[in-house]
């Protein structure tokens, strides 16, 4: 999609600090970190949110949070914990229009987060 971030990125237009990439997905450091940790996972397709994806592409969700389990291990934080977050829309917090999961770790995290 034309002028997102997160395709820009993960065509390679914009840097990014890369953490893992494949052909489907592309995991990279959050520019703006809440937390010590924290990486953002993208599907390489443009889906504005998670209402976007379609029924057959469940499996690239699938994709998205077995990366992140697998990162948050290879990080460190499988042990102590870690928080994956998806926001959807507007009124949740969603800033960028590319689907996307924050998985967040390296400290203490606190309940209700907002």
């Amino acid at each position: 999609m034309e002028g997102c971030i997160f395709c820009k990125i993960a065509n390679r237009e914009i840097p990014a600090k890369l953490v893992f990439e494949d052909e489907q997905i592309i995991a990279f450091e959050d520019i703006n970190p809440q937390a010590p940790i924290h990486i953002l996972l993208i599907p390489k397709e443009h889906f504005a949110s998670l209402k976007e994806i379609p029924e057959e592409k469940k499996e690239l969700l699938s994709l998205l949070l077995l990366k992140a389990r697998q990162i948050a291990h290879d990080k460190g934080m499988a042990e102590k914990g870690y928080r994956i977050v998806l926001n959807t829309g507007k009124d949740s917090g969603q800033e960028v229009f590319h689907i996307h999961f924050h998985l967040i770790g390296g400290r203490r995290m606190n309940w209700p987060p907002g």
